[in-house]
């Protein structure tokens, strides 16, 4: 079996060029309008299919998918300034998140808060690299969506095991199961893709991640 996941990438600024209105509330809104029009137009296009937002439903908890193609699975994350769209055929219970790297965070106080003990020991080792922290964030996150649980789990009682120099591993936690995933450090994001994946006697492989990049 092609064991693939598709990954489509864009810019906000792509994807809604200029608002509409002035107010803050009313922008907020007409983006997240374009962000699920993009997301339409792109899962139409993967499917050959017209795709509208009532073709989606939610789970218990909140996660989208597809009523009609219970078998493609898809998901999506935004940051202030790019667009992440996770779909896959084969691969399962997919989560996707996408931080940009130039966010302006409050690493130290976010950290003690939502880092597992481990994960904050090998951050203060890296001597607090912005990087790693944005991989551990957004590997945390994309679980988490994979899940469907979202933020009903700490954040601080889930250890993703990040590495600190390579870009993926496995996660495992009681309430949620077995996760794979696959980091990747862009030229101005971080970006993280999680997905179902059960341990084995061969342990796990990784499936062939095609990113596509549309700005």
């Amino acid at each position: 079996m092609n064991r693939t996941i598709r990954l489509d990438l864009n810019s906000i600024q792509n994807i809604l060029p200029t608002f509409q209105t002035s107010d803050r509330k009313s922008q907020i809104q007409e983006l997240k309008q374009a962000i699920y029009q993009y997301r339409n137009q792109l899962v139409s296009d993967l499917l050959c299919k017209e795709i509208t937002n009532p073709s989606f439903a939610q789970t218990e908890f909140g996660k989208p998918y597809l009523i009609d193609y219970p078998r493609f699975h898809v998901n999506h994350s935004h940051s202030q300034q790019h667009y992440a769209l996770a779909s896959s055929q084969q691969m399962y219970d997919l989560g996707v998140d996408i931080e940009d790297l130039n966010r302006q965070v409050r690493f130290e106080a976010l950290a003690k808060h939502a880092f597992h003990p481990e994960e904050y020991q090998n951050w203060q080792a890296l001597d607090f690299d912005p990087a790693f922290w944005f991989k551990v964030w957004t590997t945390k996150e994309a679980i988490l969506k994979a899940s469907g649980l979202g933020i009903r789990l700490s954040l601080n009682e889930l250890n993703t095991h990040v590495h600190m120099l390579n870009d993926g591993g496995m996660c495992i936690h009681p309430s949620l199961g077995s996760f794979a995933y696959q980091n990747f450090h862009l030229s101005h994001v971080m970006l993280t893709v999680a997905w179902r994946s059960e341990l084995s006697c061969k342990g796990f492989a990784f499936p062939h991640i095609e990113i596509i990049q549309h700005d």
